[in-house]
């Protein structure tokens, strides 16, 4: 007679010694006798209790088999047990379909297998096989099935059988209470989450924890400690899990104090030196910034614990100092501990924040010798730090390497696409993303929303609005900020208007997205009254605020909103900043006020790129090109590389004041000297300096043999040089490429129209107007504007409408008596002919601009200059007329036309006659 087979494997028995028993054991049921049902269920017990063992498992299997056991219910369960935990699905499947009978343990070991190795949609689908068998589930199949549910993210399903649990009254079991707090706290409804707990009659460790765990990930730090509370109050006594849960609540909330409390605890308890109490501790302080705290911890703990030196690569990550991380890092690497997932992340974000873009390539490197590129958290980082320096093809390669991708890294390359303006790519690798199966974050939705911003793809920004409701961010304030920014800038006012007022807490960011959507869709006025209703709600202006609403001015031209507002910068302390004093610059420039401009570029102690080219630009739209070209060698001494925007202000500076040798000098210089390829703008610019000068055939020549296909603004500039200079010959060979370029742009035919017209050729003029009419194509009319006490006053071409019509044009006409006795002489409009002329009333030819001057001298004070706009370049006669009237009246006046600036005084105009 052989020993039972259990009384040779003492409870607490060491794996080698079970080992060699069990060798044992079979030997002698190979040569012997045949095994008993009994010792072959203790065999499989003692198998349980170590990987070690998992070959005799198969082995006790195959006796099962060979013996006539099989599809025995009592050693069935074991067995499913058993290759379940070693992740052998099918296997375990197979033994329990082929059951004789299966009872509930039997089924809540098919479940929980299923739940270990996360096929929630199998569990679920195993749990509905059990109802439909009218198998009454037990607490530990609902726990089993839940937990499932939980891991694979089927929340909808979780919350049926809540349902289920709720009829057949296990709801008060806390081990399902336990899997129903899980599963509400995974998907952030903690409201039901807390509804569970408070109706579990009994409460443990578990329950606990999983509350506490919860809500410090979510950053809910008081309601954590809170319960933490009424876990004491219950006595129930922490654990290591529950303290690392509430360090972590009071790191989410920066409550040092308390955290420096659950540290004496720890201390008091003896578990400071426990793994996770130490990673917990030192999290802690180092994101509430005792740097020095969590460095003593850290020198204190276990140094082969690489969760410690992770967080102290964070802790110097957050100060950005790139020095003392790079040297913790190599101190690992000397100390033999192996990096991990985590390690290289840690580190190459404080190189993107430290624009250490050579260190993070090295990193990379080593990442790709240990084994970690294809990580996915290390491959988004990776993504991340290409795409904010611009290397978005060595982003697009990683993403496209890996080969399971998750929501992170396809989130990161599109915020790239995004931060660099490539909206069109944002939004495709957006939609490929989809095509992945892979479901959008709150961030990637933001970065989408932001891309159809961009580009003011509206279609397309109403399906991500749409997909903001179906994924539940509906209250997420990034994605509504983004939302509000996308139909501001698509001109939505109302829709734009409708989401903001529906966002409860408005931060800056919110605020700002209206303002700059608005500018950038060209609402000013609705912009500037955002604005106001900031400042009158008591919300806090940033840089960005004042930036988007300065420009908002310049836009309008709105000098006295831009001085109110830069009134406002001054008392907000923000003169200091780089991109508020560019835009000032550009606000007084467009605004007419060079000298004002000027004033703020020399007060300026950091000047950039942009400060430059700002300066550059509105001296060359003054008239003062010498000065525009004076400050770019400026630019060049101080070490500032020109751009293509730079460029365009050289350009037009040398087309301003007739430097056509100079201008072609610097164009070329572009390529040779600073590698810039001209884009059609600086295209455009050399065949203005060209037109200018009246060398037509040249500005020809230098279209044709363009190495990029002219566009519309190019012909444009050649066919409105051609009418000034009347040569309708090349005239016509550009209007015919502009108008196959842009057939519904009017004015392309009014320029070739009057080309007709100042060449005397009436007839061709005519059918240039029957084209027009037939095409559907509307003139766009000549009007000009001026501010007169806060109200802005538009005068068109032979205007009757203004409310003083006849007090001006009796002004004008005295003017105009003054005007000849000092030489003045209209020039009769050589847009139409004599008969033409004849039929019409006189003041039917006064143009826009001298009704808003003579208007302007009616009603405003002597001590203040005259700013008109005109929406077409001015006339020969306005421009004459203009600086008669300068000398006579004694009055400066500023005129801003679709070109430039004039500036008439005393008789004389900034451009020298040369426009």
């Amino acid at each position: 007679a052989y020993p039972r087979f259990e009384s040779w494997i003492p409870p607490l028995a060491a794996t080698v010694w079970v080992t060699e028993k069990l060798s044992d054991i079979l030997r002698m049921y190979t040569h012997a006798r045949p095994p008993l049902l009994h010792d072959l269920c203790c065999a499989l017990r003692a198998c349980r209790g170590s990987s070690d063992l998992w070959p005799f498992t198969l082995k006790i299997h195959s006796k099962v088999i060979v013996h006539g056991f099989w599809g025995d219910r009592i050693i069935g369960n074991l067995l499913i047990n058993l290759y379940a935990k070693k992740g052998h699905v099918r296997q375990a499947r197979r033994v329990f379909e082929d059951l004789s009978a299966r009872d509930n343990v039997s089924w809540v070991a098919m479940l929980s297998g299923y739940a270990h190795n996360g096929l929630g949609g199998e569990a679920v689908r195993l749990y509905r096989h059990m109802h439909r068998s009218r198998v009454i589930p037990t607490p530990y199949a609902l726990s089993s099935v839940l937990s499932a549910c939980t891991k694979a993210g089927l929340f909808l399903q979780g919350r049926l059988i809540h349902v289920q649990a709720y009829k057949q009254g296990f709801c008060s079991d806390t081990f399902v209470g336990n899997a129903l707090i899980a599963l509400y706290i995974r998907y952030g409804s903690f409201m039901q989450a807390e509804w569970v707990f408070f109706d579990m009659p009994f409460c443990d460790g578990v329950t606990f924890n999983t509350l506490i765990s919860g809500h410090a990930q979510c950053g809910h730090g008081e309601r954590a400690l809170e319960i933490f509370s009424e876990m004491q109050s219950s006595g129930l006594r922490s654990d290591c899990v529950t303290v690392a849960s509430l360090l972590a609540a009071c790191a989410s909330v920066g409550d040092l104090q308390k955290g420096k409390q659950l540290h004496s605890y720890l201390l008091k308890t003896g578990m400071s030196f426990d793994y996770i109490a130490e990673g917990s501790l030192l999290d802690l302080y180092v994101k509430c910034g005792d740097i020095e705290t969590a460095h003593e911890i850290f020198n204190l703990g276990d140094r082969k614990n690489v969760v410690l030196w992770n967080l102290m690569l964070v802790a110097y990550g957050q100060v950005s100092d790139i020095a003392k991380s790079f040297n913790i890092f190599c101190q690992m690497q000397a100390a033999g501990v192996r990096p991990n997932q985590f390690t290289y992340p840690c580190i190459l974000r404080t190189c993107t924040c430290s624009e250490q873009i050579e260190l993070g390539e090295q990193i990379h490197a080593l990442s790709i010798k240990t084994g970690f590129e294809s990580d996915m958290y290390v491959s988004g980082v990776l993504i991340d730090m290409y795409s904010k320096y611009g290397w978005l093809g060595k982003a697009r390669k990683i993403l496209e390497m890996l080969e399971k991708k998750d929501v992170v890294s396809w989130t990161s390359m599109i915020a790239g696409y995004v931060q660099h303006d490539l909206c069109k790519e944002a939004l495709a690798t957006f939609k490929e993303m989809q095509n992945f199966g892979i479901w959008p974050d709150n961030v990637g939705l933001a970065s989408a929303a932001s891309a159809c911003a961009g580009i003011k793809a509206m279609r397309q920004g109403l399906q991500i609005h749409a997909r903001v409701y179906v994924s539940g961010y509906s209250a997420d304030i990034s994605i509504w900020n983004t939302l509000v920014n996308l139909y501001a800038r698509c001109g939505r006012s109302e829709e734009a208007l409708c989401l903001f007022r529906a966002i409860e807490h408005k931060d800056e960011i919110t605020w700002n997205g209206l303002i700059s959507g608005f500018g950038q869709s060209g609402l000013y006025e609705q912009a500037l009254k955002v604005f106001m209703q900031m400042g009158q709600q008591g919300a806090k202006h940033n840089v960005f605020t004042f930036v988007s609403t300065i420009s908002a001015s310049a836009n309008l031209a709105d000098m006295k909103q831009g001085k109110q507002v830069h009134g406002r910068v001054i008392k907000t302390g923000h003169t200091s900043e780089t991109e508020v004093s560019n835009a000032l610059i550009s606000l007084y420039g467009k605004c007419g006020s060079i000298e004002d401009a000027k004033i703020k570029f020399s007060e300026m102690s950091d000047r950039n790129e942009v400060s430059w080219n700002t300066i550059i630009t509105s001296c060359s739209q003054h008239g003062r090109g010498l000065e525009a070209l004076d400050l770019f060698d400026q630019m060049k001494q101080e070490g500032l590389k020109p751009n293509d925007v730079t460029f365009i202000g050289v350009l037009a500076a040398c087309s301003h004041v007739g430097l056509v040798e100079e201008g072609l000098s610097y164009f070329k210089s572009m390529s040779n000297e600073y590698g810039i390829h001209p884009i059609p703008d600086h295209y455009a610019c050399v065949v203005d300096i060209l037109g200018r000068a009246g060398q037509l055939d040249r500005a020809r020549r230098f279209v044709e043999e363009m190495p990029i296909a002219a566009d519309a603004m190019v012909w444009r500039t050649l066919l409105s040089a051609c009418k000034v200079h009347k040569n309708i010959e090349i005239g016509e060979f550009a209007a015919k490429h502009l108008l196959e370029l842009e057939p519904h742009d009017s004015a392309s035919y009014v320029l070739l129209s009057n080309a007709y017209a100042v060449t005397g050729k009436w007839n061709n003029r005519d059918q240039v107007r029957k084209m027009m009419k037939d095409r559907g194509v509307k003139k766009e009319p000549g009007r000009s504007w001026i501010e007169v006490k806060n109200a802005v006053h538009v005068f068109f071409v032979g205007d009757r409408l203004h409310p003083l019509a006849d007090q001006i044009y009796k002004f004008l006409a005295d003017l105009n008596d003054r005007l000849a006795k000092l030489g003045y002489k209209q020039e009769n409009s050589n847009l139409f002919h004599e008969k033409e002329q004849e039929q019409k009333d006189p003041t039917a030819f006064v143009h826009s601009e001298k009704l808003a001057v003579a208007f302007g001298l009616m009603t405003l004070s002597p001590c203040i200059p005259l700013r008109v706009i005109k929406n077409l370049r001015v006339c020969n006669d306005c421009h004459s007329w203009m600086k008669f009237a300068s000398e006579v009246t004694g009055r400066e006046i500023v005129l801003r036309d679709v070109y430039r600036f004039h500036h008439f005084n005393s008789g004389s105009c900034s451009c020298g006659d040369y426009w």
